[in-house]
């Protein structure tokens, strides 16, 4: 369809939508009665009797109603799913023009968009689920859950590690009561309902939104995290602060398969701390005294964790001598690690 026929088309269907505010309410009232006089229009309505005739014309010319030219006239109600059949039919056809013309918007290398619709900020929670290849994290209401539990099923079984936290806990069925395995790889319920809404595919897409965001009578907001150091840091505090703090439903006993990627220095430590035999690395990150881009490449020599895992690092030994590896804002570390490759037979190509 060219240009000038999709804009035509996108007339004649919005052109179906032009109700004035007489003809809102004139149709809303006969679709109730199914069938009214002039007269009975003006008495259940507020529209001026003088303006009545030409109100109910402008419904009959747009295929809403039917008129009967009797004394005195009658207005009958058509069934909308008759009336609107062919709006329907015009809006599928529409609907799919207009997708063979749509090109999904680049993202920007470094984007961070602030955004207020909950339709939005939902769109964009589904959007970061999706599109994770490798690791994904989320925190969100049970309610959200079964909104996105197709799409989380489907990544788990595409082998995506799944991280859940769930909140307010006193919402969150028990793992007796749901089957928590089949969504993520490991779950938690939070106390809090203030615990924020997050979602970081791959540590680097991301979505945080407040709670108040996604309740239709609050004006509050959400933020996009694309490729941004910014988003690193909410995935940082979403691994240590609020997940640490949270009650496990399930931890799913599953042996690593190698080569495997890793968006977190504590998921990968998880995995590696304790197995047999030689490991390798390789690391794309920052130095940290620089915050010059570093690539590294060598064997996992040691591997460091805290309490609670709220620390975490690995050393690999390079070529050039021994290197430490450390997660999002790393201090003590020598490189802020954003992407880790673990495997068996050498290095993993990055």
């Amino acid at each position: 369809m060219s240009s000038g026929d999709l804009r035509d088309a996108l007339e004649r269907v919005s052109g179906r939508f032009d109700f004035g505010e007489y003809e809102s309410e004139a149709y809303l009232a006969i679709l109730r009665h199914g069938r009214l006089t002039a007269s009975e229009i003006a008495d259940k309505t507020d529209i001026p009797q003088p303006r009545v005739y030409d109100t109910v014309r402008s419904l009959a010319d747009a295929g809403l109603v039917e008129l009967q030219e009797s004394r005195p006239m009658q207005v009958l109600a058509i069934d909308p799913e008759e009336a609107f059949a062919d709006l329907q039919t015009s809006l599928d056809e529409l609907v799919g023009d207009l997708e063979r013309e749509y090109t999904t918007p680049a993202r920007d290398s470094e984007a961070v968009t602030l955004i207020k619709s909950r339709s939005t900020i939902l769109r964009y929670l589904g959007d970061v689920i999706e599109s994770a290849e490798y690791e994904l994290v989320l925190s969100v209401s049970p309610s959200l859950v079964g909104r996105f539990e197709e799409e989380l099923r489907q990544s788990r079984a595409d082998g995506v590690t799944i991280e859940l936290l769930l909140s307010p806990a006193a919402e969150v069925p028990s793992p007796e009561e749901y089957d928590y395995d089949a969504i993520a790889t490991h779950a938690r319920a939070r106390r809090g309902l203030t615990t924020p809404v997050v979602a970081v595919a791959d540590g680097n897409y991301s979505v945080y939104a407040t709670r108040e965001a996604l309740r239709n009578d609050r004006d509050r907001y959400g933020v996009i995290f694309n490729r941004s150091e910014l988003g690193f840091l909410v995935s940082g505090f979403l691994n240590t602060v609020v997940w640490t703090s949270a009650k496990t439903l399930t931890d799913a006993e599953e042996e690593p398969q190698f080569p495997r990627r890793y968006a977190t220095i504590r998921r990968c430590v998880s995995d590696i701390d304790g197995a047999q035999g030689t490991l390798y690395a390789s690391i794309v990150g920052r130095d940290v005294e620089t915050g010059e881009n570093r690539t590294v490449r060598g064997t996992v020599v040691d591997v460091s964790v805290g309490t609670n895992r709220e620390t975490a690092a690995i050393t690999v030994e390079t070529e050039n001598g021994l290197v430490d590896v450390g997660g999002q804002v790393a201090a003590l570390e020598d490189i802020e690690a954003h992407e880790i490759r673990i495997g068996r037979d050498g290095p993993p190509e990055l």
